[in-house]
């Protein structure tokens, strides 16, 4: 796993020092979805960004599964995937990216089915911390997706 990118230069000084945004790729291989887990993980506590418990474990399961779909789904025409986390002052955003043009949707419940659950998950997931998930095309044909959550979790 590669990181490029950090924090930009010349940020204005209101800034909090854990915001910034972040590049990994990885290859496109089952190994890879640990390595990715760990990696934001490892940035989370390194940056010092002030994540409920909740919603980081929320976030770690999501990264999972969102490189998990790169991976198995994705690796024919994309051999490797891209991971962005974005932090800012109250909100955390991942979005995993590649080459592939085909948008996935989530599938229904089907309790017969051992596999195939994973966008549902990542939506329950979402839904329940009060953030936001899309899907964009990128200008060479192929995808992101991203989920946008809240630092705290939402209080009910």
């Amino acid at each position: 796993m590669e990181a490029r990118g950090s924090i930009s230069p010349g940020q204005a000084p209101a800034r909090r020092s854990y915001e910034g945004v972040w590049r990994f790729t990885a290859p496109s291989l089952d190994s890879s979805v640990p390595q990715v887990r760990r990696g934001v993980h490892a940035l989370l506590v390194d940056r010092g960004v002030p994540v409920d418990e909740e919603v980081r474990y929320g976030l770690l399961v999501i990264v999972s599964e969102l490189v998990t779909n790169a991976v198995k789904h994705a690796a024919v025409l994309s051999p490797q995937v891209t991971v962005e986390l974005a932090v800012g002052a109250d909100w955390v955003r991942i979005a995993v990216g590649d080459n592939h043009p085909y948008r996935p949707k989530a599938l229904e419940t089907d309790h017969a089915r051992t596999g195939g659950r994973g966008l549902l998950l990542v939506k329950a997931i979402t839904d329940e911390a009060g953030g936001h998930y899309d899907i964009a095309q990128t200008p060479a044909g192929g995808k992101v997706i991203w989920v946008e959550l809240p630092l705290r979790a939402a209080v009910r």
